[in-house]
């Protein structure tokens, strides 16, 4: 592992890639009237009401940071508007650069038929989901702060589209990128010829909450599974300090103000997801998925909110781990399905047992969410692992997995996938950030028992915590996609511990593992030739860094 490098968000630090801006407000909005009129600002305008702290080091240490502050000398709906409209006239270069190596030409590739089908399920739901803000944001959290989202949103689309240099970007495709997790199960729901890019057997991450020996410390880290084409990258810190007077009840802001999350460029939301939140919560997940087709019929746009919509609310009003569960089960969407992990670090004393309350886990799959206080299990077992497999059984065989499990084998099995055994297995070799680290980022996928399969060669890249895809032979004979050669690898790391989360910071590394594997090369990759990746460096051999805040 490389020596730890520290990455400021402070303009003294690298002057020549950091850019601060904020912007003013020219014209507050009349009561009924959405218009804002701001004035974008280089430096710090002395009546700002939004700040931010730029810095584009991808070439440097692979990452993007993105320090985002707005005042309460504006309304919240100003601030939340402030805040897109800022990011996206601060980041719009590498906006536009993401775009094209994710997004650009959806449709194309998923066919019009379906994006019609889309259209109109998103436009039903906004419909829905603006008629019950405007119904119940006097009198109901949730309503309220989802439309704080939209606003944001909103702000960040007229954003871009105001003070972008390289190229437009549709206001539509702006949306998808932020909804990029649940198009996935929407794919599957509206499409009624199987043609959806679900791989069988896809992961999306790998996470672990670990209890040191003696209770000396807690930490928590996730590791991204996603395309190679992905690896765009911004750490962000926003500072929301949003003031419902209905809603205060002698508190001045939400509990979760502000957050400090791993994210991509032009989305408001992690996506990973891996969040560090105000309120003393560390909110991460990985993806279950669905596959059970009779559950898509519980998909409709009305009575449901998208999941990251529903996560940003959830992370801002919540207290506690069982408060975040109830906040997020509203609503269901029964899309981007995942297992959620919420730490609550208030309640972890070093050297003490584990408190009830301290670690939360949540499934959700179309029609059904369950959630229960897993703090004991913490305890007991020193370690919560998550690998893209259903824990709670009756889960587990709604979604459809012992059918899987049938046809494929412990594969698809909760407890002898390959990673629980993994994780099982190493998770007792942690003893510091160190050896976290390292297990988060294990890939020995041609030597390691664990990592084999029914398969030609009898190994994969994905049995692995920490995915390499692209290093499985083109050539090769696998039983089920998600084993064979393809863009897909993990794609990063972040960890913390009780200390680093105190002062909302965590570790992070940008690129797939490569330990005991070849580092990542555009150049030599299969890949390079027909796989968009503007803005990229060409070889990911970066460091881990030590992500702080200047504010």
């Amino acid at each position: 592992m490389k020596t730890l490098a520290v990455a400021l968000l402070a303009c003294l630090v690298t002057p020549a890639l950091c850019r601060v801006m904020s912007v003013t407000l020219q014209d507050d909005p009349l009561e009924g009237n959405t218009e804002v009129t701001l004035q974008l600002h280089d430096g710090l305008a002395d009546n700002w009401i939004a700040r931010t702290n730029y810095s584009d080091e991808t070439f440097t240490n692979g990452w993007a940071f993105l320090e985002l502050e707005t005042r309460p000398v504006a309304s919240d709906s100003v601030q939340a508007y402030s805040a897109g409209y800022l990011e996206a006239a601060a980041s719009h270069a590498i906006i536009y650069n993401s775009w094209r190596n994710t997004m650009k030409g959806y449709c194309d590739w998923q066919g019009e038929e379906y994006c019609v089908k889309l259209r109109e399920f998103v436009k039903i739901n906004f419909k829905w989901m603006l008629s019950m803000i405007k119904k119940h944001s006097a009198d109901d959290p949730l309503w309220y702060q989802a439309g704080l989202v939209l606003r944001q949103l909103q702000g960040l689309m007229d954003g871009y589209a105001k003070h972008n240099t390289e190229g437009d970007i549709p206001s539509e495709d702006i949306l998808w990128m932020n909804m990029s997790g649940d198009l996935e199960d929407l794919e599957s729901a509206l499409k009624q010829d199987n043609s959806s890019r679900v791989v069988r057997g896809d992961g999306h991450c790998s996470a672990l909450v670990k209890l040191l020996p003696g209770n000396t410390d807690l930490f928590a880290s996730h590791v991204t599974w996603n395309s190679l084409q992905s690896m765009l990258r911004m750490q962000k810190r926003y500072i929301l300090p949003f003031q419902p007077e209905k809603f205060k009840q002698g508190v001045a802001r939400v509990p979760g103000h502000t957050a400090a999350f791993s994210s991509y460029p032009g989305i408001l939301h992690s996506a990973d997801d891996f969040y560090l939140l105000s309120s003393g919560l560390l909110s991460m997940e990985t993806t279950i998925g669905n596959s059970n087709p009779a559950l898509w019929s519980n998909i409709q746009p009305q009575g449901e909110i998208q999941e990251w919509i529903r996560v940003l609310v959830a992370n801002r009003l919540a207290v506690d781990g069982k408060s975040w569960t109830k906040i997020f089960r509203r609503h269901n969407s029964g899309t981007y399905n995942n297992q959620w992990m919420v730490v609550d670090y208030k309640r972890f004393l070093p050297n003490k047992v584990v408190k009830p309350g301290t670690l939360w886990v949540l499934e959700q799959i179309p029609g059904l969410i369950v959630a229960r206080d897993q703090s004991q299990h913490l305890q007991e077992t020193s370690y919560w692992a998550s690998y893209n497999v259903p824990y709670y059984t009756s889960i587990f065989n709604a979604s459809g997995q012992p059918a899987l499990v049938e046809q494929y084998g412990d594969w698809f099995s909760y407890d002898k996938t390959p990673r629980a055994l993994i994780f099982k297995r190493d998770h007792v070799k942690v003893r510091d950030l160190g050896s976290m680290i390292s297990l988060m980022r294990y890939n020995d996928f041609k030597n390691d028992p664990l990592s084999k399969c029914d398969c030609d060669p009898p190994y994969s890249g994905e049995n692995a915590i920490s995915a390499r895809n692209d290093l499985n032979p083109s050539n090769g004979t696998y039983p089920f996609g998600a084993l064979g050669h393809r863009s897909h690898a993990g794609t990063d790391m972040k960890v913390t511990s009780s200390a680093l989360f105190s002062e909302m910071q965590y570790l992070a590394v940008n690129g797939p593992a490569h330990d005991n594997l070849p580092v990542f090369r555009w150049s030599t990759s299969d890949y390079g030739n027909n796989t968009a990746h503007y803005g990229h460096p060409d070889e990911w051999d970066f460091p881990v860094v030590h992500v702080s805040w200047s504010w």
